[in-house]
C-alpha cells in the first residue's frame, strides 16, 4: 500500500470515528498483529500532548491494548511506533514467552522502537523521540540490576544502543537538531 493509499485510509477511519478499527487495521497492515491480542479499548487521555498505551492482562492471558482516543491526533511515526512498542508487549506475555520481568520487557519494548528487528514494517521517528527512547531503554537496563544475569544477557545490545546514541548525538552536532 503506499503511502496516499495508507494515509486516506486512516482519514477515511478518523472521519467515522472509528478509532479501534484503525488500530486493527493498522495492526495487520504493518505486521504487528499476535493471537495474544484480545482487542483494543480505550483509556483515558492523559494530557492534549501527551500519549500512553497499555497492554492489559495478565501474564500467559491475552492482552488488551488500552489507547486514547486522540491517539491518531499525534505524527504518524510516532504512533505507529507505540502501537509496536504494545504489540511486543502482547507478545511477551503470551503463553509461549510468558516474560515475567518488567525491566526486561521495557528494554526489549523501546529497542524494539529504534531497531524494528520484531517489526521491520515500522518506520523510523523522529531523532528528538530516537534519542528519547533510547534514554528510557537505558533506564530500564540500569533497573535490572548492576551485574545481574539480565544485564550482562543484554551487555551487548546496550553497547550498541550507546553506539547508536553517539551517533545521533554527533550528528545533531553536526547538523542541529531535526
Amino acid at each position: 500500500m503506499t503511502h496516499d493509499q495508507l494515509m486516506f485510509n486512516i482519514n477515511a477511519y478518523k472521519s467515522n470515528n472509528q478509532i479501534l478499527d484503525l488500530a486493527n487495521f493498522l495492526v495487520y497492515e504493518f505486521g504487528l498483529d499476535h493471537p495474544n491480542l484480545e482487542g483494543f479499548g480505550f483509556r483515558d487521555e492523559l494530557e492534549k500532548n501527551s500519549i500512553l498505551l497499555t497492554a492489559n492482562g495478565d501474564i500467559g492471558e491475552r492482552q488488551m491494548v488500552m489507547i486514547p482516543r486522540n491517539l491518531f491526533d499525534f505524527d504518524f511515526n510516532l504512533v505507529i511506533n507505540m502501537l509496536a512498542h504494545e504489540m511486543l508487549h502482547v507478545r511477551q506475555k503470551s503463553p509461549e514467552v510468558k516474560l515475567e520481568d518488567k525491566n526486561e520487557r521495557e528494554w526489549q519494548a523501546y529497542n524494539e522502537m529504534l531497531f524494528h528487528t520484531n517489526f521491520p514494517n515500522v518506520p523510523d521517528v523522529s531523532d528528538y523521540h530516537k534519542k528519547f527512547f533510547g534514554e528510557k531503554a537505558l533506564e530500564y537496563y540500569k533497573r535490572m540490576g548492576d551485574g545481574s544475569v539480565l544485564q550482562l544477557k543484554y551487555a551487548e545490545e546496550k553497547e550498541r544502543l550507546l553506539d547508536f546514541l553517539k551517533v545521533l548525538d554527533n550528528t545533531e552536532k553536526i547538523i542541529g537538531p531535526k
